[in-house]
């Protein structure tokens, strides 16, 4: 099977790193590339803003995927043809439970989903995404680290953001989960099918339980320089060496942009 060119991150073929931190905002991109040594522009094509550069000498490409599942699809599938073995998401998240504040951070067991991009893929079956329990470790070690205490649990991926009934929040409360966003069930499992290792760790941006209003990028701003630091710290400690499991080969017909 061909494997076909990217469309999407038009960077060419070595300067996208193995370890890539992957975030929905540009704006937080361009934050994150500060933290890099040496970072290098390698693609702005359709707003995916790409930058590669070093963090403490080990090269590490930060890339926007855009908002959704159908978004972080295809910037996943090119981070990968282009050489990505380990992809952390970096986002944020509205929460579910009483006393999360904003700028408490979510770490990902898990995450739920009921449409999207991953119905294409597998079209007989919902399959369970889960990152890769030893980037995990290692993002609750740096967090811990850095002072700071993770939640961590289950999160569900919304495809619709002002789709919600009136009983969205006690209905999957009740189930279990801790949070919501829109990504992490297409990029964990997206990774899982390619056998690529991935994370994420989630900025709490709003609480919808005690309607706390969502806050955007230049009100998280000192929250995401201090997950960013203890996500590259995370990231660089990855082996890349080893697959997560068995990987097949992306299909232009399956989840096509």
């Amino acid at each position: 099977m061909t494997v076909p060119e990217p469309v999407f991150i038009r960077a060419k073929r070595g300067l996208i790193a193995e370890r890539a931190v992957v975030v929905g905002d540009p704006a937080r991109v361009k934050q994150l590339s500060e933290q890099l040594d040496d970072p290098n522009l390698v693609n702005e094509s359709r707003g995916f803003l790409t930058y590669t550069g070093k963090f403490e000498g080990v090269p590490v490409t930060v890339a926007c995927h855009g908002v959704g599942g159908a978004s972080s699809a295809g910037v996943v599938e090119e981070l990968i043809m282009l050489g990505s073995k380990v992809i952390v998401r970096l986002g944020t998240t509205g929460a579910f439970l009483e006393g999360m504040r904003i700028g408490d951070v979510v770490v990902p067991t898990g995450a739920a989903y009921v449409g999207g991009p991953l119905l294409q893929y597998v079209p007989d079956a919902r399959i369970t995404p889960v990152p890769s329990f030893e980037v995990q470790r290692r993002v609750v070690d740096e967090l811990t680290s850095s002072g700071i205490r993770p939640y961590i649990g289950p999160v569900f991926s919304s495809d619709a953001f002002y789709a919600e009934d009136p009983d969205f929040v006690k209905k999957w409360v009740s189930r279990g989960y801790i949070s919501v966003e829109m990504e992490c069930a297409t990029i964990f499992g997206i990774c899982m099918m390619r056998g690529v290792k991935s994370g994420a760790a989630l900025l709490v941006s709003d609480n919808l339980v005690e309607h706390l209003p969502m806050h955007h990028a230049e009100h998280l701003r000192e929250y995401v320089n201090k997950v960013g630091r203890a996500i590259f710290r995370a990231i660089i400690s990855v082996d890349t060496s080893s697959e997560f499991h068995h990987k097949s080969a992306p299909n232009r017909e399956e989840g096509r942009p």
